[in-house]
């Protein structure tokens, strides 16, 4: 047999592999033994078979709701993925993820993915790390046309044309998103052809000819391992089941479905695999028979496997910290100097870039100014534009990529200018970066750093002066630091960056401002996430501050002293995870607590702070004060956004009022 031959037989028996696992399912779902969503792939197999017969173990993909096929033709277990589906502890998410988020992330399979479109960033993440470590593995996105229309399409494609990355953006064009035909939502014949916008080739073939799929992305997967960057493949086909597998599919004309069925890929590989002497008739029903039992056992093991016990929704939520060492801890003080908050930053991201191979930079305006404020300047010249990387303004390309390469070994440090901008890539925040882990199973790590301006104080007015910190600690699987002092800001950003999880590290606009310095050592030290600082000791009342809000309450307590009121100042440096007992031995002794916080006051990190003192510090004297911004918006006027910020004299009405 010739090694074409050889391949073409394999990618029919992955397709026959595939409609019998998702037949089974289908039946299953429907007999109620299967929970959630499911959504098959039926009528589609010739795509995910004849694109994986091109890719290498260990080249990535990036997968749909509709992923099952594809873990299937990268070479995923049947018996693991349905106990997936079934909601095991045997299956590969442990149980966590279920069938829109199937996953082997050791086979290269990055995660079937809930959200439209969101494996298109994520797959050029997994190719710039593959390009960063100058291999020539290649990362393949399958998404729907639906997806085409997403500004995930457009920002992540964008990314991966600029920055010349090796990567073939499959489109699985099956004619409907959801129950809207591709007709309606866009107005060219082939999708592609969207291609020339980004400079790119785009090719659009029949993808119910397995034999056409496995050829046009062979070309378009040499090409990326070539060096020659990315494609898009268009591939015309038909899904045989609904959008879902509770889906009766009434939208869809009955002569457009049979015209459909009649191109089904399965029959029409088989036809010609017997034609042409590859295979004969009975050695297909063979093929049938081994995968109808190949399914039948895949039913039975995710049957008798167990259920995940409950205590096992506590993992996987954060990987491992890593611990720094005693002296990292507590350095040698003996040769000291002085730095600003912008020095600070500065250094700590240069130091890790320095040390860690895998660690690198990505964001706008780092390579001709450093970042609007400059705080990154010099780094561009020092390390060059493979650890200090320019992208366009695209805050979804910027998060989804890094979220893609931190996945496959990479330690990205994001800069996404003002947190306001977190909520442009809300998605990659809220669903990819917090959550991947944990829906996975804790197949992978995701090291990310997102460092982000906060606070008002210059009259940025609303969508430039955002803290989010409330916003934040409501999502879980990040870390959050906010470091008032240039002595905080270094270290904790040093443990940002080598922390195993995502953290949000978020700087004040002002503090970045200020010509304030810090003494720190010269030796290398580290604060690790999670340690709270008390900035002054008093006895008569304690008052969190956050960020800013540490200068101003280090000022009023001064002035309070004058009135003999003794404060003290506890900066938690990090709101997740929050050190409560440091707190909570501060109350121990002074029985009074007051939280001052920029943000306004409805469910901020003021009043979590609140909640859990009131649930764990029962013996407190008197009520728990917030001292906070208005529940408005920032205003722009310097008049206004004085009077909204919290400052000392409003700590102070609150503090003597506590007092008596």
């Amino acid at each position: 047999m010739t090694l074409r031959n050889e391949v073409m037989l394999k990618i029919y028996c992955t397709m026959v592999r595939i409609r019998t696992f998702e037949e089974r399912v289908y039946k299953e779902f429907k007999a109620g033994n299967i929970p959630g969503f499911v959504h098959l792939y039926t009528g589609e197999e010739a795509i995910a078979a004849g694109v994986c017969a091109n890719l290498r173990p260990d080249d990535y993909i990036t997968s749909t709701h509709r992923g099952h096929g594809h873990l299937i033709a990268k070479g995923g277990q049947t018996d693991r993925m349905m106990a997936e589906l079934f909601g095991k502890k045997t299956g590969y998410n442990k149980g966590k993820g279920g069938s829109m988020h199937i996953a082997d992330v050791s086979l290269g399979m990055l995660g079937a993915n809930g959200v439209v479109g969101a494996g298109i960033p994520i797959a050029a993440g997994a190719a710039l790390s593959a390009k960063l470590a100058k291999s020539d593995r290649v990362s393949i996105s399958f998404f729907g046309d639906g997806a085409s229309n997403t500004s995930r399409f457009h920002e992540g494609i964008n990314l991966a044309a600029c920055l010349n990355l090796p990567a073939v953006f499959v489109i699985e064009n099956n004619m409907y998103a959801i129950s809207v035909p591709i007709g309606y939502s866009c107005k060219l014949v082939n999708m592609a052809d969207r291609a020339a916008a980004y400079g790119l080739p785009g090719v659009t073939i029949d993808g119910n000819d397995a034999v056409a799929v496995y050829e046009a992305t062979g070309e378009a997967v040499a090409k990326a391992r070539q060096g020659e960057g990315p494609t898009i493949v268009e591939c015309k086909t038909f899904r045989r089941r609904g959008h879902w597998a509770g889906d009766s599919q009434g939208y869809v004309e009955k002569e457009e479905l049979e015209n459909w069925l009649e191109q089904d890929p399965i029959p029409r590989l088989r036809k010609k695999l017997i034609e042409i002497g590859v295979i004969t008739e009975q050695a297909a029903q063979d093929i049938d028979q081994e995968s109808a039992e190949e399914i039948e056992a895949a039913v039975k093991f995710a049957q008798e496997s167990l259920y995940p016990e409950a205590a096992e929704v506590l993992t996987e939520v954060y990987a491992p910290t890593p611990i720094p060492t005693a002296a990292e801890i507590n350095p040698d003080t003996t040769d000291t100097k002085e730095i600003n908050y912008m020095q600070a930053i500065n250094e700590a991201v240069s130091e890790e870039l320095a040390c860690d191979p895998k660690a690198f930079m990505l964001g706008q305006d780092l390579r001709a100014l450093g970042a609007p404020r400059g705080e990154f300047r010099g780094l561009f010249a020092k390390f060059g534009p493979e650890k200090v990387i320019d992208t366009p303004i695209s805050e979804t390309a910027m998060l989804g990529s890094a979220i893609g390469a931190a996945a496959t070994g990479f330690r990205p440090v994001v800069n996404i200018m003002y947190a306001s901008f977190l909520g442009v890539c809300g998605d990659e925040l809220i669903n990819q970066l917090s959550q991947m882990r944990y829906m996975l199973g804790g197949q992978l790590k995701l090291p990310v750093t997102v460092l982000g301006y906060s606070g008002g104080g210059f009259s940025g007015a609303a969508q430039h002066s955002k803290t989010l910190y409330g916003l934040l600690m409501a999502i879980p699987g990040i870390k959050i630091a906010v470091p008032s002092t240039p002595y905080d800001a270094k270290g904790l950003l040093k443990a940002a960056i080598r922390d195993d999880n995502p953290v949000i590290f978020l700087y004040h606009q002002l503090l970045l401002r200020r010509s304030n310095k810090s003494e720190i050592p010269t030796s290398e030290y580290i604060i690790p996430l999670g340690k709270a600082d008390i900035k002054r000791v008093g006895g008569d009342v304690t008052v969190v501050a956050i960020g800013l809000m540490v200068e101003r309450a280090l000022a009023a307590a001064e002035r309070m002293a004058e009135k003999g009121i003794s404060v003290e100042v506890v900066d938690p440096r990090t709101l997740m995870p929050l050190d409560k007992q440091t707190i909570i031995n501060s109350l121990e002794k002074t029985r009074r607590l007051v939280i001052m916080d920029e943000e306004p006051s409805t469910a901020s990190a003021a009043s979590e702070i609140a909640s859990i003192v009131a649930t764990e510090a029962a013996y407190l004297s008197s009520p728990i004060v917030k001292v906070c911004a208005p529940n408005t918006p920032i205003p722009f006027s310097p008049a206004l956004e004085r009077s909204w910020l919290p400052d000392e004299d409003d700590l102070i009405r609150a503090v003597e009022l506590l007092v008596g």
